[in-house]
């Protein structure tokens, strides 16, 4: 459940995503500043995008070291490279393409048409091992869907209750496409702040359940927080039932 979560609300969906990017932004120059290294695991979807989006243009983001910054992703669509609905895609357009990223500091999980062919499992296999050598995220990334998902853990799946593994492959998905790969609650609770960040009145109710502590197999979003900081970052319309 979201107990020790603080709740910020924004006006409008362009705040939200904004104050998420400068958020953001001063969060991974801190790591910076601390380690020499920061690290992010990015999402998609509209909100996920406006954020990265924002980011690319905030005037903080000069103070970030874009060759020390580790990306990674919580969930991922099983589609070929470079489709549009995958969130690599996503992240590429609206800010790795345009920011002096390290390409080997990009950690895409991989495409249907990679290296591990038409097989999530491996490729959820092969992001696990990645990530044995992250010891924790600096700051996690996620949204929140209306039913209340987050990455791709979708309500009484078998994702919601995997305990075991980091990374795991999920199929027949309630919403398209049916194969994707997803980050586990236990691998998203490691990392040092977790963002969940939604905007809408269509989003509402989920997020009011989960700030009021539903069970994670009924909403996984509840189930998403982080080490040291909790945050859902909404807008007033997401925040209509809270």
């Amino acid at each position: 459940m979201t107990t020790g979560a603080t709740t910020v609300v924004h006006e409008s969906q362009d705040e939200l995503a904004a104050r998420t990017a400068a958020r953001l932004a001063a969060a991974l120059a801190e790591a910076q500043a601390a380690r020499g290294t920061a690290s992010v695991v990015l999402t998609g979807g509209r909100t996920g995008g406006a954020v990265l989006a924002a980011l690319r243009d905030a005037a903080t983001m000069s103070k970030l070291d874009w060759s020390t910054i580790d990306i990674y992703w919580g969930d991922e669509r099983f589609l070929p490279r470079g489709d549009p609905e995958r969130n690599e895609t996503l992240a590429r357009r609206e800010l790795l393409d345009h920011v002096p990223v390290s390409p080997h500091r990009v950690h895409p999980m991989a495409p249907s048409d990679g290296e591990f062919g038409d097989d999530p499992d491996a490729a959820a296999e092969a992001y696990a091992v990645l990530l044995r050598d992250v010891p924790s995220f600096d700051v996690c990334l996620l949204g929140v869907g209306e039913e209340g998902h987050t990455a791709s853990i979708f309500p009484h799946s078998p994702a919601v209750a995997e305990t075991a593994r980091a990374v795991v492959a999920v199929r027949d998905c309630p919403k398209p496409p049916p194969t994707r790969v997803s980050l586990t609650l236990p691998t998203i609770r490691n990392a040092e702040r977790v963002w969940l960040m939604t905007a809408g009145a269509g989003k509402a109710e989920a997020v009011a359940a989960a700030l009021a502590g539903a069970e994670e197999a009924d909403l996984p979003a509840a189930g998403a927080r982080g080490r040291q900081e909790t945050l859902w970052l909404i807008d007033k319309a997401a925040a209509g039932e809270y």
